[in-house]
């Protein structure tokens, strides 16, 4: 184990050197990725070396205790099991960050949001979403951009499509993909009855160029009127547009944007981030399961998590986690629900590890 911490650590101190060196700073690809590598490896650095100081604590302290009497004896050895439990401490978490790292770790995300079973309720539960994240970012401190939206006829979004930029951003979103359940008594309901509904979530991580090359003869591309909002401007100009990628089927419409240039730009981005997931579910047959599992049917039986308004209930059925906090959960207050699964994750790792 001892030398692995130390190849790790001269690894770290050969990024640190090259994130000066003019051939990594003139090529922006190879910056990002290191400047990348660098910000997920410093926490491991950091618990390295204070889990040698901790034991040279606790060998410090030993020492002096076998050399003294008395109530300096015992002041010593309180130090020295400190510095043990403080060792303890710091072994666990060094187990944690010496899993492996995930390569989508620091990348912006990208999330769709869709109204499934359930009507226009569903659609206004996929509003409900769609604002909870955005409020979740806000505390995280992420940038949130919308970059598409469908709005349906009593406010809510047929679909969505947001990008979260922040360093922690997947890490944090990872988990909520897949369909969303909620009980409640909907705007729609004139006799007051709880019905249920549903809405999709799928999350990917935002493509670079660089990860997924795109031939320009597998494309399609219609351009068109955009509808809904937007005065004289939408009636006038072609400035929708839908890519449609020949080999795989997929379809990206974008219209929000003013400009036909940058509707293509925002429709090329998510198209690029669903090839990129496309190809990496299969390279990996059970993260291709899993991305199955995030968009099931979107039915009501089928659910990662249930919304109930009249207990005021928020549950993950993966991991059988129950939050009495719904409204809270609502309004961006999601950590202790990330938090459950995050602990969970880390859980099967180490036990898969050992």
């Amino acid at each position: 184990m001892n030398g692995r911490l130390e190849s790790i650590e001269r690894d770290y101190t050969e990024l640190e050197v090259s994130l000066g060196s003019p051939e990594v700073l003139g090529d922006q690809n190879r910056l990002r990725e290191a400047s990348r590598k660098y910000k997920q490896l410093t926490p491991l650095i950091q618990c390295i070396r204070d889990l040698r100081d901790a034991k040279g604590d606790a060998e410090a302290a030993k020492e002096l205790m076998n050399e003294t009497s008395g109530d300096e004896r015992e002041s010593f050895r309180a130090e020295a099991a400190a510095a043990e439990a403080r060792v303890e401490e710091l072994d666990e978490l060094l187990k944690v960050l010496l899993l492996p790292p995930d390569p989508n770790d620091g990348k912006n995300v990208i999330m769709e949001i869709r109204g499934a079973e359930g009507g226009e309720e569903a659609n206004l539960f996929a509003r409900d979403l769609m604002e909870m994240y955005q409020s979740y970012a806000t505390k995280r401190g992420w940038k949130v951009e919308v970059i598409q939206e469908d709005g349906s006829e009593m406010g809510g979004i047929n679909q969505a499509t947001l990008m979260f930029s922040g360093d922690d951003a997947w890490s944090r979103l990872r988990f909520e993909g897949g369909p969303h359940r909620v009980q409640r008594v909907p705007a729609t309901e004139a006799q007051g009855r709880i019905h249920t509904s549903s809405a999709t979530v799928a999350i990917m991580t935002e493509a670079e160029e660089v990860d997924v090359e795109i031939d320009n003869n597998d494309l399609q591309i219609d351009v068109y009127r955009a509808s809904g909002a937007g005065g004289q401007h939408v009636n006038t100009t072609d400035s929708a547009v839908r890519i449609t990628h020949k080999p795989t089927g997929l379809v990206v419409a974008m219209q929000d944007e003013r400009s036909q240039l940058q509707n293509r730009a925002r429709a090329m981005t998510v198209l690029r981030s669903r090839l990129l997931k496309l190809r990496q579910d299969e390279q990996d047959a059970a993260a291709s399961l899993e991305r199955r599992a995030q968009i099931g049917g979107g039915g009501r039986g089928e659910k990662i998590r249930t919304y109930n308004y009249k207990e005021n209930r928020i549950t993950d059925h993966r991991i059988g986690f129950t939050l009495y906090q719904l409204q809270a959960a609502l309004g961006g207050e999601l950590d202790p629900v990330v938090d459950a699964l995050s602990a969970d994750l880390r859980a099967r790792q180490l036990a898969n590890n050992e």
